[in-house]
């Protein structure tokens, strides 16, 4: 079956009412696109990755702000182009120059294991009202924290047992993680 522009513009007028398959759609439609944009880029396969991720992700939450007048490819670039600066930012803040003994200048990479806003707020919540949150997400939602969080499987087992692409499970845990986020904010 040929795709043309009618049946993306379909699936994006269906992703805009919350159509989680028309969003599937057009994540595996555009993805090797916004994914080679970006390893142009970066020219490094884990930074790509993450950032076509969080690309998706941030395009599923702002799918109501697509003008339709321009092409879908261009609006999800644009936003590929800002997490990548975001990207970069966050490593630059995590550079430090050092001096070694031969006085010579170093520089040296930290590693930011900094928990993210959600994952903070999730981990401040006791085990009985992360649960009663939990519970107020989408079954779907419901089942890749408890797989990732509490059985404590890979992005890869994930994926096996679901039997869905590897980039779908980690939206879905990343939308997922956001969701319950917004959960526990209201909470407090």
């Amino acid at each position: 079956m040929e795709i043309t522009s009618e049946i993306i513009q379909a699936n994006i007028q269906q992703a805009k009412q919350g159509d989680q398959v028309a969003f599937t759609f057009l994540l595996d439609f555009y993805w090797n696109e916004v994914y080679g944009f970006m390893l142009k880029r970066t020219e490094n396969e884990y930074d790509a990755e993450e950032i076509v991720i969080e690309t998706f992700a941030k395009a599923f939450d702002k799918i109501q702000s697509y003008n339709t007048d321009f092409a879908f490819n261009t609006w999800l670039i644009a936003i590929a182009k800002n997490v990548h600066i975001d990207l970069l930012r966050k490593k630059k803040s995590s550079l430090f120059v050092t001096i070694d003994n031969n006085n010579h200048n170093q520089t040296i990479n930290i590693i930011d294991d900094t928990p993210s806003a959600e994952d903070e707020l999730i981990t401040e919540q006791n085990l009985s009202q992360l649960l009663l949150c939990i519970k107020q997400l989408k079954p779907a939602y419901q089942e890749v924290i408890q797989m990732r969080y509490f059985q404590e499987m890979s992005y890869k087992e994930m994926a096996e047992v679901l039997d869905e692409p590897l980039n779908n499970i980690k939206i879905k845990l990343l939308r997922a993680k956001k969701l319950l986020a917004e959960i526990i904010s209201k909470k407090k």
